[in-house]
């Protein structure tokens, strides 16, 4: 099993996600990402994962940031930010209980595309990349199931972004 550590010295850590994990389960069951998974996958996934609390407007993730873990969120809520070329910001949405974050830098071990902050204290769990090996290797099937899941997530936000860059692309006479 992995030992994740905390990425940034302002996380305060609450401990491994298995002592919390029938709270888990009841928040994560009502997002629509974890809906393939069963109570007891649910129940697996938290023994992977370690619990995280920040204070009001710490940052979870920083864009431009290298990073290899996801987060989801348990309490509080999330602005998830992008950086302007004018050097001001965007609110691209606020996310509470359920929602995952940096899916992307799991999957792609790339920099962060955002950057997310809490709104107030926010409690959430984190899953590394090491960790995600694990689960691969130690239950496979929920590991599958994870992947399709974060792949699916992934190309609903590209199709969502298609479809919003749409207006704005010049008309290409072919």
């Amino acid at each position: 099993m992995s030992n994740v550590i905390p990425p940034v010295s302002a996380f305060l850590p609450l401990g491994r996600a298995s002592q919390f994990a029938e709270d888990i389960r009841e928040i994560i069951n009502q997002a629509p990402f974890f809906d393939e998974l069963s109570p007891e996958e649910i129940l697996d996934l938290c023994e992977f994962m370690v619990c995280y609390s920040i204070r009001q407007g710490g940052v979870l993730i920083r864009e431009g940031d290298a990073g290899d873990f996801l987060v989801i969120i348990l309490t509080g809520t999330v602005n998830v930010v992008k950086e302007k070329e004018d050097g001001s910001r965007r609110i691209l949405a606020t996310v509470g209980p359920g929602a995952t974050l940096g899916e992307m830098a799991l999957v792609d071990n790339d920099v962060r595309f955002a950057t997310c902050i809490a709104n107030e204290q926010v409690d959430f769990a984190l899953i590394d990349r090491n960790a995600l090996n694990d689960i691969l290797h130690e239950h496979p099937r929920l590991g599958n199931k994870l992947l399709l899941l974060l792949l699916s997530l992934m190309a609903k936000r590209l199709r969502d972004a298609d479809i919003q860059l749409v207006p704005h692309l010049s008309a290409v006479i072919v």
